[in-house]
């Protein structure tokens, strides 16, 4: 199968590529594992150097990747420039504050210390869609990069050079070769990628049907999926409306609205909290710090979004918490019916 650029306002054909075979979906698969496996081992400092260098790298380029998205999506050219400039801020804004966002948090426990560590989860697949070709992937890849993990992205069929050039522009960044790969593959063809166990979450920004069936498919594997999904509201025009006016909101809305907004679920779900004992301090949070956007309309709105964005792709097991804390409460009583003590008591 051919996946083709085309230039929507002159339908002519951009450029041209093979879809990837199953053999090159699965080499992309295991180049985004091996670079994983070194990735999730370094600090937040040292993951922070080439998100910051990723926001330098869109912002250089940003006339070209503007002319790029413009051509094969069609949306004006100050509205590509714009939406390039906000995947920077995000870059930005994440390589800053990921660090704060994941910190460990203390939790109550009969153990004599024990807390909530955000951990990475692998690689997340993600399905992205044509309407912001770079900021929905950038809105994901940063807070999921920040947090240890890879990606591998699906993006729409009809944005091929927009999804290979966010692949260039991250490995020109200086994250690990493979970290986050991008496969040209149809829609259909994205049920053995979930399947493939070195896929450990998926999300999706698309329509229901699609949601529906992603959702069908990452729950048959037992896999973590963040989807935010389309829809129509009706759009009332009474009598006495400026009808010259309710025209231009009605397609500015329908174009910008549906994508626009974050999920509520974009940064903290690509890291796993695991309890572990430590004497570490959590440093503090302020609840009021955050990007100073507007989206929800709070500052503190926005702090919970872009925190809850990063702690998406992490993995937790609260779940485990009854009977860990039972079986150490065993294992202290009879550490003291045998006369010793135990400097640490909370499960690992």
């Amino acid at each position: 199968m051919k996946i083709q650029s085309i230039n929507p306002a002159t339908e002519a054909v951009l450029a041209t590529f093979e879809s990837h075979s199953r053999e090159q979906m699965h080499a992309a698969v295991a180049e985004a594992q091996a670079a994983f496996e070194t990735w999730r081992e370094r600090t937040f400092d040292q993951r922070a150097v080439p998100m910051r260098a990723l926001a330098a790298v869109l912002r250089e380029r940003a006339n070209q990747y503007a002319r790029l998205i413009t051509l094969e999506m069609g949306k004006p050219i100050s509205e590509s420039l714009a939406e390039l400039e906000k995947c920077a801020r995000n870059c930005d804004f994440y390589a800053e504050h990921a660090q704060r966002f994941l910190a460990n948090e203390t939790a109550e426990t009969n153990a004599r210390e024990s807390f909530v560590a955000f951990e990475p989860l692998g690689l997340v697949l993600a399905v992205m869609p044509w309407n912001f070709p770079f900021w929905q992937v950038i809105r994901f890849a940063a807070p999921a990069l920040m947090a240890g993990n890879g990606a591998i992205l699906k993006h729409a069929s009809n944005v091929p050079q927009t999804a290979l050039a966010i692949e260039e522009a991250v490995r020109d960044a200086g994250f690990p070769a493979g970290l986050l790969r991008t496969v040209l593959v149809a829609g259909g063809d994205v049920e053995p990628l979930i399947a493939d166990e070195r896929i450990r979450a998926v999300t999706l920004t698309g329509s229901s049907d699609t949601g529906s069936r992603i959702a069908e498919l990452a729950g048959r594997a037992l896999k973590k999926a963040v989807l935010e999904l389309g829809g129509s509201d009706p759009f009332i025009v009474l009598a006495d409306a400026d009808l010259d006016g309710a025209a231009r909101t009605a397609a500015k809305s329908r174009y910008l609205t549906p994508v626009s907004r974050a999920s509520p679920r974009s940064a903290s779900s690509w890291r796993s909290p695991s309890r572990r004992s430590s004497s570490a301090a959590s440093p503090p949070r302020s609840p009021r710090s955050g990007s100073g956007t507007r989206s929800i309309g709070r500052r503190r709105s926005a702090h919970w979004r872009a925190r809850t964005c990063a702690m998406h792709w992490t993995s937790r097991s609260p779940s485990r918490w009854p009977w860990a804390r039972a079986w150490w409460s065993a294992a202290r009583d009879a550490r003291a019916r045998a006369g010793s003590t135990s400097r640490r008591c909370s499960p690992t």
